[in-house]
């Protein structure tokens, strides 16, 4: 499995997104802007140019026509997927964190920091279908959590919104009234900042990764964990195959603590795990530097990560690595 090496940022990746189709990857990162790529071989198609500080996250709407970004300018955008035009800016009184569209892409969560005595949020806005009759105004605040919110997503049916971060507790809202509705339990769950999430394909699971060096698997209803899988590093991404049972965790120490190791020290591979047996099966290798971003294609076919050192990494599985279950053997070999 020979990885295609995607360079097109100059700063450390910070989110990856595939459209629907799995034909179009989506790449952030701090150097302003988003690049998307096709899928399937790794060629660049084009930028979004407009923000002026690192972009944190993004989200692709269903029919793969509007992108939202998230950034530390205090801003989040829309754009025009095809011509990469901006057609709106939500302005905000600090960094925007974490986007993500609602089912319909009618409505998108847009979480903002904690920064200069301002209190970190998670904004509810419209998405108008016409560009001219957008508005920023917000029809749902959620507010009320101390640290920073890294990812909010939303739930089933667009009634709850969940959202995660810095005080490593995972809250679930209603998103009519706002209240908080559950929040997991503080011995089970995470016990540092928590740093992504990422939800099943049916929605009925989500996997949360930590710097406390584990991922937990929650249900989403109940808020119920399911499963912990424990790794000898800070986990800084996660992201559940939508074709096997498999969970894929990649992060490594800090950037600031990278400068001097290779990059078997600072352990930046990507780690398989299976889903329900909690075993680790295999790792990725390739990062020079932590891994900040992982996404799987929607047909489970291939994965891309992002990293500290600025690259995407696209790997495509072989053949062996989908009949590997049947030998129950590692395949660190195999993923290799």
């Amino acid at each position: 499995m020979r990885p295609i090496l995607m360079k097109g940022h100059e700063r450390p990746l910070t989110f990856l997104r595939y459209n629907r189709d799995g034909d179009l990857l989506f790449s952030c990162a701090k150097d302003h802007t988003p690049n998307v790529w096709f899928a399937d071989n790794g060629d660049r198609l084009g930028t979004y140019s407009g923000h002026n500080g690192a972009v944190w996250s993004c989200d692709v709407s269903r029919d793969s026509t509007r992108l939202i970004t998230g950034s530390a300018d205090q801003t989040a955008k829309l754009w025009d997927v095809q011509t990469g035009a901006e057609l709106f800016t939500f302005r905000f009184d600090a960094p925007a964190r974490s986007v993500e569209f609602a089912i319909g892409d009618g409505l998108a969560v847009i979480t903002t920091d904690n920064f200069m005595g301002n209190v970190p949020t998670a904004q509810v806005k419209r998405i108008a279908d016409d560009p001219d009759d957008q508005s920023e105004e917000s029809l749902l605040v959620i507010s009320g959590i101390k640290g920073r919110i890294n990812r909010a997503v939303w739930g089933p049916l667009n009634r709850t919104i969940i959202t995660a971060g810095e005080d490593a507790t995972i809250r679930i809202w209603d998103t009519e009234t706002g209240t908080c509705l559950m929040q997991s339990d503080n011995e089970q769950g995470h016990q540092k900042t928590i740093t992504s999430l990422s939800k099943s394909a049916d929605w009925s699971h989500f996997l949360t990764g930590s710097l406390d060096k584990s991922a937990k698997l929650w249900d989403t209803r109940t808020l119920t964990l399911i499963k912990t899988y424990v790794t000898e590093r800070p986990v800084n991404a996660v992201d559940i195959s939508p074709l096997l049972d498999h969970v894929v965790i990649g992060g490594g120490q800090d950037a600031m603590n990278v400068t001097m190791t290779d990059r078997r020290a600072g352990k930046f591979e990507a780690k398989f795990f299976h889903k329900i047996l909690q075993e680790e099966i295999g790792g990725v290798k390739g990062h020079f530097g932590p891994i900040n971003a992982l996404a799987f294609n929607p047909d489970g076919r291939s994965f891309s990560s992002g990293g500290e050192d600025g690259y995407v990494r696209l790997h495509h599985f072989d053949s062996d690595y989908f009949n590997i279950k049947q030998s129950r053997a590692p395949y660190t070999a195999i993923l290799a």
